[in-house]
């Protein structure tokens, strides 16, 4: 294992001191226990979003606390979720008065612990409501879930929730718009390689040099097959085409393409899959009306990539082009 590390168990505590040190004017950091907020939180009337999960996804989550975007996020261990713990005071850190939604990835500790949480603000007098994204379509069942997981249109979700509130919209008129959002998103990814976890020391699975994996899972969980590497055209063709034939999309509805670098995998090589992916949805009559590319929902050091396909409406486009100013993504602001 090559890693700028020091001990592999100080990896998460040493990760946020660096965001507190680079960042103090976007967020504060708390530990024990460990999690992010807005510089301002809480916001008085606004709903705040809490969202979390493991370690080792970077951007996500930590680094879309801010302005326009999260208002709190909840760093597990790699891989790991958060505990209830970190939760409930991220949720109180950020209660301005309007309630809070938490948006959860379904993977099952991460459900379980977000529901938990829920429960004990909801004994503290805070309205609650909780959105669960899953929207893989590469496998129905994984290794942490239950039905499809969540990945890439978590991060577009945070973004758009994040407007919305920026808005004042309220708690409930949020939420809705995340149940939309996550209804209207479909994602699929693969690995080049594997990825390193830093306490276990070894890869979390073999890749033979010559192979790939299809439906891959942002913890490296298996996927829809292995075979060996393909070009970058056809890869993009078996990502995309299970993402279109998927509900909802029809011939003439716009939509936003995400092309995400899974950790390993450079800007040169995520222009050359969205230049097939954009082929390809006009092919099929989409019109794509906005864009993400780049490292946003990582994993760790792995060689790959995911893409996400979001119908967009005219409320979404704007929501979309509102400010956002985090440490990981920002424009307008």
């Amino acid at each position: 294992m090559k890693k700028l590390i020091n001990n592999p168990e100080n990896v998460v505590k040493e990760e946020l001191e660096g965001i507190s040190y680079a960042h103090p004017d976007l967020v504060k950091v708390f530990f024990d226990p460990n999690y992010i907020v807005r510089a301002d939180a809480p916001v008085q009337g606004k709903v705040g979003i809490v969202s979390g999960g493991g370690s080792g996804h970077e951007p996500m989550h930590g680094g879309f606390v801010g302005m326009g975007m999260l208002d709190a996020a909840c760093p597990g261990a790699v891989f790991t979720s958060p505990t209830p713990d970190q939760m409930l005071e991220a949720t109180k850190a950020v209660n301005g008065g309007a309630g809070v939604l938490h948006i959860v990835k379904n993977y099952t500790g991460d459900i379980m612990n977000f529901e938990m949480a829920a429960d004990l603000a909801r004994a503290e007098g805070i309205d609650i409501e909780s959105v669960v994204i899953d929207d893989d379509v590469a496998v129905q069942d994984s290794l942490y879930t239950a039905g499809r997981r969540g990945v890439g249109t978590t991060v577009l979700a945070e973004k758009l929730c994040g407007a919305a509130a920026e808005e004042r919209r309220s708690l409930k008129q949020v939420a809705d718009l995340c149940r939309k959002v996550n209804g209207w998103g479909r994602s699929m990814g693969m690995a080049l390689t594997s990825c390193t976890v830093p306490h276990v020391g070894k890869p979390t699975f073999d890749l033979p040099e010559d192979e790939m994996e299809i439906g891959i899972g942002i913890h490296g969980e298996p996927g829809r097959e292995r075979m060996k590497v393909k070009s970058a055209d056809e890869i993009t063709e078996m990502l995309m085409e299970p993402i279109v034939k998927d509900l909802p999309y029809k011939s003439g509805d716009e939509v936003l393409i995400f092309v995400n670098s899974m950790g390993g995998t450079p800007l040169i090589e995520l222009y050359i899959i969205y230049r097939k992916a954009y082929e390809i949805a006009q092919k099929h009559g989409l019109k794509v009306v906005r864009h993400l590319i780049g490292p946003y929902i990582t994993s760790l050091e792995m060689a790959g990539c995911s893409i996400t396909l979001l119908k967009m409406d005219d409320d979404l486009k704007k929501l979309w082009d509102a400010p956002v100013k985090t440490p990981g993504m920002r424009w307008g602001a």
